[in-house]
């Protein structure tokens, strides 16, 4: 399923809701990807300081890919509201 996220945000609720459903804590995927807890906490708050490299790192983890498309026409409240 295709999740749009267009802030640094929405990309993190995007990660958490993924993690949740693995069944993963915020630990669990940290050990996977050699990071603290703390970080992955910072990446689903959409802190933008996180590096890029943590993102893609945390993406493979979950077994989620990136994809890149044109922006949509839907308002950004209508985007906000899926959050």
């Amino acid at each position: 399923m295709s999740q749009i996220a267009r802030t640094t945000t929405q990309i993190g609720a995007v990660l958490r809701r993924e993690r949740r459903k693995r069944g993963l804590t915020q630990g669990e995927l940290g050990r996977r990807i050699g990071l603290r807890q703390a970080t992955i906490s910072k990446l689903e708050k959409g802190e933008p300081a996180t590096q890029l490299r943590t993102l893609l790192d945390a993406i493979r983890a979950l077994d989620l890919q990136l994809t890149i498309s044109e922006r949509g026409k839907a308002a950004r409240q209508e985007i906000e509201d899926l959050y």
